[in-house]
């Protein structure tokens, strides 16, 4: 590692993107535990996606180069075996953002085929995002992708996550979380991106509110917790989302299932319904919304042969004309 500086500016920029996991990529910058790192990351299309693009964009869109991570930073005395600790210390997002229904990708894939492509202003004072003018989306940025070079030999695609972290799309990683990764090669090799605005739980139509994002991170290097053999995290009070929105209740649909696959499809629909029947939205509008504000959450999962999952909605993003 006499190769690569120690960590001076403690700083990743653009220039070290890479659209993989592997533990062959050459380390980025070397740091030891309890520095902090800043990130400056791109969106999830890669920079294809532009504040001026609109659905046609979606076919150009190079998916080998899609979901970018930057680093990887290197841990010095990290080895297989040991946990990164990683303190989200701030997110800052730009003033835009797109979610798109990809076609072929998402949980309702079959029920959207065309490709959709919203671009959002973030307003980042107020703390919100608006989608036509009478709903508004709490600003709550994290990273979806954050996690660390895998064990094999085998370099892996950042879309699917791993025990080592990677496309995690946790709404919960927000600031004044802390991650836990369990490392999986000498130093760790740490990379992270993907930044979003705003999520709710499940992603479902597969995009969140996809935005770049400059990310601050501590890192602590753990050596007696071997019970972290796949990412966990803690939260805190603090992390709620900062806006002036209103606290109100939340609506929920269900699904019913043989599988929690067939069952969460089910509830997505059946919310997506609800927000056609009575907020004037279109199906596509619809199943945006459920993607960056909605939650799926597991209600029953142990009286078989049937899961019940349930799509939940909080009311205070709709305005009061809705």
């Amino acid at each position: 590692m006499n190769s690569t500086p120690a960590c001076q500016m403690c700083h990743i920029g653009r220039d070290s993107g890479h659209a993989r996991w592997s533990r062959k990529i050459p380390p980025a910058l070397v740091i030891s535990s309890g520095e902090v790192v800043t990130f400056d990351t791109i969106d999830s299309s890669n920079g294809r996606i532009e504040r001026t693009s609109d659905a046609s964009a979606i076919s150009s869109l190079d998916m080998d180069a899609a979901n970018p991570v930057f680093g990887p930073v290197y841990i010095q005395n990290a080895q297989p075996g040991d946990t990164l600790k990683v303190e989200v210390i701030a997110l800052e997002t730009a003033d835009w953002g797109w979610t798109a229904t990809i076609p072929g990708f998402g949980l309702l894939a079959d029920d959207f085929p065309d490709p959709a492509l919203h671009i959002w202003q973030i307003n980042k004072e107020q703390g919100c995002i608006l989608f036509k003018d009478n709903i508004r989306i709490p600003l709550r940025p994290f990273l979806g992708c954050i996690g660390l070079a895998p064990a094999t030999d085998e370099d892996l695609s950042t879309v699917p996550p791993t025990n080592a972290g990677g496309n995690l799309d946790c709404r919960d990683l927000t600031v004044g979380s802390t991650l836990y990764l369990p490392v999986q090669t000498d130093g760790a090799l740490f990379s992270c991106g993907d930044g979003h605005a705003a999520q709710g739980h499940g992603e479902v139509c597969g995009t969140a509110i996809e935005t770049s994002i400059k990310a601050t991170l501590r890192f602590e290097l753990c050596k007696d917790m071997p019970w972290v053999t796949s990412p966990q995290y803690e939260t805190s009070s603090s992390n709620l989302p900062t806006t002036r929105m209103p606290v109100s209740g939340r609506y929920a649909t269900t699904g019913v299932g043989q599988t929690l696959h067939e069952a969460s499809k089910t509830a997505v629909r059946n919310i997506i319904q609800w927000m056609v029947a009575t907020k004037g939205l279109t199906h596509c509008e619809a199943y945006i919304i459920a993607s960056v504000a909605g939650d799926l959450q597991i209600i029953e999962a142990v009286n078989m042969p049937n899961y019940v999952v349930a799509m939940t909605i909080p009311l205070g993003i709709f305005g009061s004309s809705q």
